[in-house]
């Protein structure tokens, strides 16, 4: 189906709803739509001029509305879901809608358990600077595009891809990008070989003209490529620049994202998709300077909510800040994810010279009592960290602010725990 003139959206202020939402009004359609709440997503669409209802009901729903599109983490009893098989009106998931406008485009989807956000955002930059125009839609606020979304060529697009439900099957990419592969998502995904399974058949639908973009020698990938059509890249080849981004892993999404360009576009000039890399300012959320407290602890916010993850930035950090004690305060990402990895978030935080566990951000799980914070400190602290459990942000945000000059107060998770970020910065 071609996606119609007048389409409301639910649960617009999701950071892949209100890149597409963007994307459809540069294609000139007529786009609104609803969230639970106002965010720094719903703030840009606003500016932007689409209309957003903060709330959702069953009225909100224009009744020249062609199409509802929503968002993956919104439930069928949802109440303008309902509304709208009332009404008659087709609906389309968020990948569902995605995978259509972009079916017969040519395609880049950037997938893997860590990594794709920043190396989606590279690889729109590195497109962007060679004036290839790119349409992106990616994970996060980019700093170069002020926006999760790149207008460009409409048979042109570069797309974060999430495995998450088999969502990344809803997609059609001539080039494939695999970052990484690691147990995630465990509320869906039972075990590494069913995650691998996803992986299989999404390297087995790239064409044969197409390209798979990753590291063939990584066991874990290697794995799900023997079903592959498409001849596979290996991009760890890539040598990178300096970046504006600490870490290893950062390293390593920018060589993938140099080597997905030049698969793409094979004569691209180095010095200018090094030149790209090195002007990348990063994205919202990925090691985010805030500012300083008002006893001069330096303040960042990162998205890491998996324990490689949060192991990995803590090193980056004590790696570019020798001197200072890296003090971290942890917002847990659903119930399921804690419960199946908890020795490995307890080992993870214990990495940190002091780190503060917020109550479970329970998102679209239903309360588990026998997994808290409280469980996950204790962890933490068997393998030697130095971990407390708090019931509340404002608790969090008064023991964050008595740190001094001396330390590095990285807040962290999946959830709201930016929000302490910012007022402790604030103060």
């Amino acid at each position: 189906m071609k996606i119609p003139q007048h389409v409301y959206m639910v649960g617009i202020g999701g950071i892949g709803m209100s890149a597409l939402a963007q994307l459809l009004v540069h294609q000139g359609k007529k786009v609104s739509g609803s969230d639970r709440e106002e965010s720094p997503v719903t703030a840009l669409l606003s500016e932007r001029g689409i209309r957003v209802i903060v709330g959702q009901d069953a009225c909100n729903i224009p009744a020249n509305t062609e199409l509802v599109i929503y968002s993956d983490a919104v439930p069928s009893s949802n109440v303008e879901r309902v509304r709208t098989k009332e009404m008659g009106i087709k609906e389309l998931s968020y990948f569902e809608a995605l995978g259509k406008i972009s079916k017969d485009a040519r395609t880049i989807a950037v997938s893997g358990t860590h990594g794709k956000t920043t190396t989606t955002g590279m690889l729109g930059k590195i497109l962007q600077f060679c004036e290839k125009q790119p349409t992106v839609i990616v994970g996060s606020i980019v700093r170069d595009f002020r926006s999760n979304f790149l207008a460009g060529k409409d048979d042109f697009f570069v797309v974060e891809a999430c495995e998450y439900r088999d969502h990344i099957l809803k997609l059609s990419p001539t080039i494939l990008v695999i970052t990484n592969i690691e147990l995630d998502h465990t509320d869906y995904f039972p075990d590494l070989a069913a995650l691998q399974e996803t992986f299989r058949t999404a390297a087995e639908k790239v064409p044969a003209h197409g390209v798979i973009v990753t590291n063939p020698y990584d066991p874990t990938i290697a794995a799900v490529l023997d079903r592959a059509r498409a001849p596979i890249l290996d991009y760890t080849t890539q040598t990178v620049p300096a970046l504006n981004q600490i870490g290893e892993f950062n390293r390593m999404n920018a060589m993938a994202a140099k080597c997905a360009a030049r698969a793409a576009f094979p004569h691209l000039q180095e010095e200018y998709t090094d030149r790209a890399l090195m002007e990348f300012k990063g994205s919202w959320r990925r090691f985010e300077y805030k500012g300083e407290t008002p006893n001069g602890a330096l303040v960042y916010d990162d998205y890491a909510h998996h324990p490689t993850a949060i192991e990995k930035t803590i090193e980056a950090a004590r790696a570019e800040f020798p001197d200072k004690k890296i003090i971290i305060a942890f917002h847990p990402h659903l119930y399921s994810r804690t419960r199946s990895l908890m020795n490995e978030f307890g080992r993870a935080l214990a990495k940190a010279d002091e780190a503060i566990v917020a109550p479970i951000y329970a998102a679209r799980e239903e309360e588990d009592l026998a997994v808290t914070n409280e469980v996950v400190a204790d962890v933490s602290r068997r393998f030697g960290g130095s971990t407390l459990a708090l019931d509340s942000f404002d608790r969090i945000r008064d023991k964050l602010l008595t740190y001094d000059d001396r330390h590095l107060i990285i807040t962290m998770g999946a959830g709201d725990i930016y929000k302490v970020a910012e007022q402790i910065a604030g103060e």
